[in-house]
């Protein structure tokens, strides 16, 4: 690492979207895996680099509490509003109460259900793009297919999708929370009010039929509950964006899909790997601890790097090698322990059903014009992804 590179440079989008925060993480690893990044415009904060040390933070809930906020916040932003009431923002046991409101939509059995119509769908965006194959793949594909999915599951009728898209697109661009956007919590509210009147079989109805402690949830509790299972389509956007960009830089993997299906749920594991597109998560220390020897004072915030977790030598051998082929692969893009990512069943289906269609479809993949990074500490891929996808 040269001499101008210090872990102070993490917390600057710009290294993220136009340098190279690996070789960060890399020294990191070696050389300070625990450490102290004092305050700046965000507050003061531990990084936590390596694998082991970032797992044994996710598995440990009672020490490393997520109801204080999972992501860096300017210091003038105060504390996030959802603290307490959303899935992402909640510790035990109110965590497994509201994930048990919700999980019957995620599970591997609804999942498996969902195939037709995460299928149709994959058809639906592709059928789309201009006969010729180009597009703007980042925002015409992965984005709108994530959404238009979660979108399908939330309760948002099919002719509403695109509306959602748009809104939810623009919200991002913008880099504002979803519940800024005056258009898409109106929707909501509405949405809510017609499903109090006449409950369907959707997510937005469990949430208004949902109890814990034997009290139904606030409109406040499942609007933000709402906003936060709909923004995390960006991360899962950008892992199917920044996966079809790995296999055209590795034309070699490409060709071993096509020859060999059978390796489809490898590759979509070492995408996920690879691509790591959730670039931190934070907790707060509940208690005085240690962090690989490292003290821990209560109320410190612990930041992890997840992509640096998932590039480490001593758990994944030749970890900057793209490989589809990759056994074990353990990593933690969906996070572990009690906030494994609610959604990584229906992840993992919605990626394998979009490569299997792709494969179908195309003969190659082919670059048509610059990459652009998105410019973010909290998510990484392409936000510009210019392709042709060249038909067979």
């Amino acid at each position: 690492m040269t001499t101008a590179v210090t872990p102070e440079v993490l917390t600057d989008p710009e290294l993220h979207a136009h340098g190279d925060p690996h070789e960060v993480w890399r020294w990191m690893r070696r050389h300070a895996p625990v450490h102290r990044h004092p305050a700046t415009a965000l507050p003061a904060f531990w990084s936590v680099t390596r694998y082991d040390d970032v797992r044994a933070v996710y598995r440990d809930p009672e020490t490393f509490s997520s109801r204080h906020g999972v992501l860096l916040r300017p210091v003038d932003r105060g504390v996030d509003p959802g603290g307490g009431m959303t899935l992402a923002l909640s510790d035990p046991p109110r965590h497994k109460q509201l994930r048990a409101v919700v999980a019957d939509w995620f599970s591997t059995r609804a999942v498996r259900d969902l195939e037709e119509t995460t299928l149709q769908a994959v058809r639906d965006v592709l059928d789309r793009l201009p006969a010729d194959g180009t597009c703007e793949f980042a925002h015409d594909v992965a984005g709108r297919l994530s959404m238009y999915l979660i979108g399908g599951i939330i309760g948002v009728p099919r002719h509403d999708h695109e509306r959602l898209f748009q809104w939810t697109t623009e919200a991002f661009a913008a880099g504002v929370s979803l519940a800024a956007h005056q258009d898409l919590m109106r929707y909501f509210i509405d949405l809510m009010g017609r499903r109090t009147a006449e409950p369907t079989d959707d997510m937005v109805s469990a949430l208004l039929g949902g109890t814990i402690d034997g009290e139904l949830l606030t409109e406040e509790e499942i609007l933000l509950n709402c906003e936060n299972i709909i923004g995390a389509t960006e991360n899962g956007g950008l892992a199917v964006a920044g996966g079809i960009l790995a296999l055209v830089r590795h034309p070699d993997m490409w060709r071993r899909l096509a020859e060999d299906p059978e390796v489809l749920p490898g590759a979509v594991e070492e995408i996920l790997r690879w691509t790591s597109s959730a670039t931190h998560s934070m907790r707060t220390a509940t208690r005085d601890c240690e962090i690989a020897g490292q003290a821990i004072a209560a109320g410190d915030r612990v930041v992890l790097w997840v992509p640096s977790a998932n590039r480490d030598e001593d758990v994944f051998p030749e970890p900057y090698r793209f490989d589809v082929g990759r056994s074990p692969n353990r990593h933690l893009a969906l996070g572990s322990g009690e906030h494994f990512c609610l959604g990584a069943t229906l992840a993992r289906s919605q990626m394998r059903l979009l490569l299997m269609e792709l494969l179908e479809r195309t003969v190659r993949i082919e670059l048509c014009g610059p990459v652009h990074r998105i410019s973010s500490i909290a998510v990484s891929g392409p936000e510009s992804l210019p392709l042709r996808l060249v038909p067979r």
